[in-house]
């Protein structure tokens, strides 16, 4: 069965740094693109980041370019998402999904993956 569980969720000050994880069961996560989601009361569904299967397969939205790196630890089949220089906008419940191919999809649309994770909630406040 697959099953994504994230962790790393918190309370932090903007500027702060948090890492998030998301370990996967029930598949070999290396073999196929993860992607990093999040959703705030008010604000839309909003794709974060994707890293493939392939060489170079890494995808950030604009608004987080610079700030966040997605990164892979095969052996531990998880999947991380380092969040830098974080501002009150991060503020979200943060999920990751697969859809189960090789590659990111061209634009991280929620519904073209297929499993997902519980989601862990990201505070960014002083």
């Amino acid at each position: 069965q697959v099953q994504l569980v994230e962790s790393g969720g918190g309370l932090v000050q903007p500027g702060g740094s948090l890492r998030l994880s998301c370990a996967a069961s029930g598949f070999t996560s290396e073999r196929y693109a993860i992607g990093w989601f999040r959703q705030a009361p008010g604000k839309e569904h909003e794709g974060v980041s994707c890293i493939g299967s392939r060489d170079g397969s890494i995808y950030y939205t604009d608004s987080v370019k610079g700030r966040f790196t997605i990164s892979r630890d095969n052996a531990k089949n998880t999947v991380y998402l380092q969040m830098n220089s974080l501002k009150p906008e991060d503020t979200a419940v943060y999920y990751c999904a697969t859809d189960l191919q090789s590659e990111c999809p061209w634009e991280l649309v929620r519904g073209a993956f297929g499993s997902w994770g519980q989601g862990t909630l990201v505070t960014v406040s002083s």
